[in-house]
């Protein structure tokens, strides 16, 4: 528990508030390790025992802060909290930021896939994914990773950054609590998994091996390509290829949609915590 560092922010220009100023078109540059995270929800998630990052700043709208003081008052010491009025704030990110709550956050360590692998139990399912540039369906797979257990989560060169605003948004906050470690080339990802005695299963329409057939137990990577292409030829036929399938001759399901059936599937029989 701390004292809250409370600053005001009357000036939009303030150099205090830098990172935060037109957020959109910042968040489409990068960050050089660090990142914004919107929300009550996920501010929550920063400041909890079980994010992985650590908060270098908050900047709330003043008429908020009495309500999120008990919250406010777990910040650590050290991080200041900004305030400005809702006009002030809007003007600082470039839009109207209707939940008035931002926080400036520092990202974990990165870490190697070979590394990140080599400490999981024996017992453990990840999540890979290969050109899945949609900023919500990344957000999906790390909150279906978060809600079933996942391990991890694991992307190749050709993935949208998870911590993209949007992306820790629809997360709820998962990407900063989930383990990540990204691949130089989906190539790279299979190998690594493979050397690390993960089974790799790969989820494609065209698979004639239905993923209700699976069972839990073991290192398992279930594999999700983009939607329309999907994984290329020569990985589906190096790894275990499942499908669901679909009626009427459909051809699809959303990405996140298929990640969350097939960690259910391989959590289903997981004794509870």
């Amino acid at each position: 528990m701390s004292t809250m560092d409370l600053r005001a922010i009357e000036d939009p220009a303030d150099h205090r508030i830098a990172a935060y100023r037109d957020i959109r078109e910042r968040d489409l540059t990068g960050r050089e390790g660090l990142f914004i995270a919107e929300g009550e929800v996920v501010l929550r998630t920063l400041l909890s025992s079980a994010s992985l990052c650590r908060p270098r700043s908050l900047l709330i709208a003043a008429n908020r802060i009495e309500a999120l003081r008990p919250m406010l008052e777990t910040v650590p010491a050290g991080v200041p909290i900004y305030a400005a009025a809702q006009p002030v704030l809007d003007r600082i990110a470039g839009f109207p930021l209707h939940r008035g709550i931002l926080a400036l956050g520092e990202k974990p360590v990165p870490q190697t896939v070979e590394r990140l692998l080599d400490g999981l139990p024996d017992q453990a399912v990840v999540l890979a994914a290969s050109e899945i540039g949609n900023h919500d369906n990344i957000g999906g797979l790390f909150r279906n990773a978060a809600a079933f257990g996942a391990a991890a989560v694991l992307t190749d060169d050709r993935c949208g950054d998870p911590f993209y605003r949007k992306s820790i948004r629809v997360s709820v906050g998962a990407v900063l609590r989930v383990p990540s470690a990204a691949a130089v080339s989906l190539v790279a990802l299979v190998t690594a998994l493979e050397s690390a005695r993960f089974e790799v299963i790969a989820l494609s329409p065209g698979a004639t091996e239905p993923l209700t057939g699976l069972r839990p137990g073991g290192r398992r990577a279930l594999l999700l390509g983009s939607e329309g292409p999907g994984l290329p030829a020569p990985v589906l036929a190096r790894t275990r290829a499942v499908g669901i399938p679909m009626a009427g001759g459909f051809d699809s399901l959303n990405v996140a949609v298929t990640s969350a059936l097939a960690l259910h599937q391989l959590t289903a029989d997981r004794p509870e915590a």
